[in-house]
């Protein structure tokens, strides 16, 4: 949350499964077509912010699975872990928050109760959630049995079903708007709150996100029943949330265009060749497109031509520099002149590159220093 100064032109809070990621697309293309869009226009002066039900064990697992990119917070176990940055650091203000009116022994026990219910994985126990699997035809009145039995324990607590099948136990502050108006009120408290917030999610566990005031959503167009079902009872006729036309990722960058929240053209949709060029590019832009540019060569899908490489040439400074982690210095000239050896290596290969975390920083009148991430996907993460 430090690492902006002032209040963040967007924040985008997203659901993951099936909202950010798509698994039913193999090749992760809208996925992908959102980082470079983020990484490009975004994240120098935006907060991205992933919401999920997720444990952190399985958050963790699926960032090794897919081309995910770093979020600035990250919200796990529907709501009940807050964490900052690159290394997680847990907001203790929301524990103790949590802390009221919860007793998780005494759910473990009122639940044992249950035939019905069947305990989720020990990954998916968390010190604010108990997590069961309940057939859809019997999940309704169980919440409802259950909801009477812990208030007469004298807690306060609240039962999201969401899926089909998945049912978690919070405390009655937890849950993924709460954890969302908690931050928001963190921001405003500092003095920053968000400009724009675009909430986005697909099923009943994200409803919460709608309910939160002012903020834009969107429901992804494979939204499940419960959560259009949810819409139509108290949301039908709000203009600020949306039901879009295209599926997880690709109807986040929908949304964005539909509320006029910023660029919403993806470089990865207009990055054919080396000279595309995008209005108001700047060095964020510019990182994004040549490494597009360099996924596209290594797979051969632009053609083998010294126009194009020329044209690389001419856009970088003389005296521009890449400069390796491991400290090894090149000449970006020299960099480009060396992508001629290995053109066409990855034809035909599941191979993707993505660039994370690019920040820009202007250190002189014509200079600047670009710090990012780079990754490479060839049939696994490397």
């Amino acid at each position: 949350m430090d690492r902006l100064e002032t209040s963040a032109r967007l924040m985008i809070v997203s659901d993951l499964d099936h909202t950010m990621v798509d698994h039913h697309d193999p090749e992760n293309l809208s996925l992908l077509r959102f980082n470079a869009l983020w990484e490009s226009s975004y994240r120098h002066d935006s907060l991205l912010v992933f919401s999920t039900g997720r444990s952190p064990t399985l958050y963790k697992q699926l960032r090794k699975e897919k081309p995910m990119l770093s979020p600035d917070i990250t919200i796990m176990s529907v709501g009940t872990e807050i964490t900052y940055g690159v290394s997680m650091v847990p907001d203790e203000g929301w524990v103790e928050v949590l802390n009221q009116r919860w007793d998780r022994n005494i759910v473990v026990e009122e639940t044992s109760k249950f035939p019905e219910l069947k305990l989720q994985s020990e990954t998916e126990q968390r010190p604010h959630k108990v997590s069961f699997y309940v057939d859809k035809d019997n999940a309704q009145e169980v919440t409802k049995a259950l909801s009477e039995k812990l208030a007469n324990r004298g807690l306060d607590v609240k039962i999201i079903y969401s899926g089909g099948m998945d049912l978690d136990i919070l405390p009655q502050g937890a849950g993924k708007g709460q954890a969302l108006a908690y931050l928001l009120q963190k921001f405003k408290e500092e003095g920053k709150p968000p400009k724009n917030t675009l909430v986005c999610g697909d099923s009943g566990n994200d409803a919460e996100l709608f309910s939160i005031p002012e903020v834009h959503g969107v429901m992804v167009s494979n939204a499940q029943e419960e959560l259009l079902q949810w819409h139509a009872e108290n949301a039908k006729n709000i203009p600020k949330i949306i039901h879009a036309s295209e599926r997880c990722a690709g109807g986040i960058i929908q949304a964005i265009g539909h509320f006029g929240l910023g660029p919403n053209t993806s470089p990865r949709d207009v990055a054919e060749t080396a000279d595309s060029h995008l209005e108001d590019a700047g060095p964020a832009h510019e990182v994004v497109k040549f490494n597009l540019f360099y996924e596209r060569w290594r797979r051969a899908e632009v053609e083998h031509c010294e126009t194009y490489i020329a044209s690389l040439k001419a856009s970088c400074h003389p005296a521009g520099s890449f400069v390796h982690p491991s400290g090894v210095e090149q000449r970006l000239h020299e960099s480009i002149s060396a992508m001629k050896k290995i053109y066409g290596d990855r034809q035909g290969k599941q191979y993707r590159v993505w660039v994370d975390r690019v920040l820009p920083s202007k250190i002189s009148s014509d200079t600047w220093l670009v710090k990012f991430v780079k990754w490479e996907l060839l049939g696994k993460l490397i």
